[in-house]
């Protein structure tokens, strides 16, 4: 039973690393943040607020100030 857990886990990882695929790593690389700094966790084609903000300006977050959470 504990060998099928972790074998779900890892299946359920890996999926999930999947949608990484679709995202460009070199931008994660040259702005020193995850891919998750410009897109929803789990849903690569869309983009958050950072995300928007690169690519409106020419793919740099030069500017860029994140909103400060309540």
């Amino acid at each position: 039973m504990n060998l099928l857990r972790v074998f779900f886990a890892l299946a359920v990882f890996g999926g999930s690393m999947l949608t990484f695929v679709n995202a460009k790593p070199e931008y994660a690389k040259k702005e020193k943040k995850a891919c998750t700094y410009c897109h929803p966790a789990g849903k690569m084609k869309e983009l958050t607020d950072a995300g928007k903000y690169y690519k409106e300006h020419d793919h740099s977050l030069e500017g860029y100030t994140a909103p400060v959470a309540q």
